[in-house]
């Protein structure tokens, strides 16, 4: 008996879930006209720094029917990757951002959405054509996430989830497959602006991110020394920054993830005389299995020694 959209989406939400997926929502495969215009206006700007692939495959990540042909569907899933308050590293050690702790979201993350993808396949026909996506393309991830209804992109550029808070995984599958639609949800910042205050080097505005401000930038995208006027605004971050997220009244809601994947690994455990001892060989060996292996040792070596005050 053929399916009807809803009773579809029905089950692929089950399915989701049961795979560990803390939300899950669709929305239809067109292009975004708005996040086009902002995109192109926050480009124009500069505000995406040195990262030129930012400009690449304009088209693409604003239209997920150039990703996948005849593409109807896009689903949207978040997974938290919140830690245990055990796995908090002592205040010696170098500040690494909460994603990076646990292992690479990237693989435990597409793992799990080639699970569902073969779950649709298996229930709803083998012609059905898709990929998935776990920000490794051209996708505009929190832009599809809003749309599905899984929360709303807060003032710090995150989207925040009312039930869940902020620190989650974003993925998709976009697919040529009609479901039932999920629409947006509210945006309940209100008149907050922690995390614009908090940030120590005014890289926020309402709803904006100059991103070569940003320490995530400085400390992972940013291939050469940071700049001698951030000496003092780092707050002992090494690898990313999670301030904006710390600040913000909705992650009370945060609860530890249930799973294994994303508890603190060895390399969150160095306190900084550990770091300044390690080399290239170890470092590479620490972060093989995490978000971190992205980085460099040389870039990694870098940063350690800017926070210590000894760039150049």
């Amino acid at each position: 008996m053929k399916k009807d959209p809803r009773q579809i989406t029905q089950m692929i939400k089950e399915k989701g879930r049961n795979l560990g997926f803390d939300l899950i929502g669709a929305s239809k495969a067109e292009k975004l006209e708005e996040e086009a215009r902002d995109l192109e206006k926050w480009l124009k700007l500069g505000l995406h720094g040195k990262m030129s692939y930012m400009e690449n495959y304009f088209d693409k990540r604003i239209d997920p029917r150039l990703l996948v042909d005849g593409a109807r569907s896009v689903i949207s899933v978040i997974h938290n990757y919140f830690p245990y308050e055990s796995d908090h590293p002592s205040s010696d050690s170098p500040k690494i951002s909460r994603y990076a702790w646990g292992r690479d979201y990237h693989k435990v993350l597409k793992k799990k959405l080639y699970q569902l993808f073969q779950f649709i396949l298996d229930e709803f026909g083998e012609g059905i054509h898709g990929r998935v996506f776990v920000d490794s393309a051209p996708v505009m991830d929190k832009a599809w996430a809003k749309k599905s209804g899984l929360g709303w992109i807060g003032k710090h550029t995150n989207l925040i989830s009312p039930r869940k808070g902020s620190y989650f995984f974003i993925g998709e599958i976009i697919l040529d497959l009609e479901m039932e639609y999920d629409g947006p949800i509210k945006d309940y910042c209100g008149t907050c602006t922690r995390c614009i205050d908090a940030c120590p080097t005014d890289a926020l505005k309402p709803y904006e991110i100059e991103a070569q401000k940003c320490i995530s930038y400085l400390t992972i995208e940013l291939r050469e020394e940071i700049s001698a006027e951030f000496q003092d605004k780092m707050e002992g971050w090494a690898y990313g920054c999670d301030i904006c997220q710390e600040v913000c009244p909705w992650n009370r809601f945060s609860q530890p993830h249930p799973g294994e994947e994303f508890r603190a690994m060895d390399h969150i455990k160095l306190d900084a005389d550990e770091w300044e001892e390690i080399d290239e060989k170890a470092f590479k060996k620490l972060t093989k299995k995490t978000a971190m292996n992205r980085v460099k040792w040389a870039k990694m070596k870098s940063n350690l020694k800017f926070l210590l005050g000894r760039a150049g």
